[in-house]
């Protein structure tokens, strides 16, 4: 199975702990192929380091149990447009059309709206997890 999160759920999953760590923590098992893109690496790398005021160290810290997880970055020339409100949600998007993903994994209710696209149906992180039951 292939999955992508969304920047929103790795960042719970390295900030709190919950539903996000558990899925995270699946995803370092190898109970699933966790794909990402450069576009979420970088905007995860950004909300950290400005939003969070992470300093470069432990921004390097909490950035190791999310490359640990990822099993590819996948570089696409995907352009999805005009799906979402938010431009950076289309990126999203053109991520887990891209590498073909089972689930799109967010807690963004623009996102969540769509239901499915292209085949990758778009979840929140409970209901992920509880397809693991």
């Amino acid at each position: 199975m292939i999955d992508v999160f969304d920047t929103n759920v790795l960042i719970a999953a390295i900030i709190t702990e919950g539903i996000c760590s558990k899925l995270l923590h699946r995803a370092r098992m190898g109970e699933f192929s966790l794909v990402s893109s450069p576009f979420i690496m970088k905007e995860l790398r950004r909300i950290l380091s400005k939003k969070f005021r992470l300093p470069q160290e432990e921004l390097a810290l909490a950035m190791e149990p999310i490359s640990e997880a990822i099993s590819q970055v996948i570089e696409h020339n995907l352009k999805i447009t005009d799906i979402c409100r938010d431009t950076d949600d289309d990126n999203i998007i053109a991520c887990a059309v891209a590498a073909k993903a089972d689930y799109l994994v967010t807690g963004d209710s623009d996102l969540l709206e769509i239901k499915k696209y292209h085949g990758v149906k778009i979840i929140t992180p409970r209901d992920f997890e509880a397809s693991f039951v």
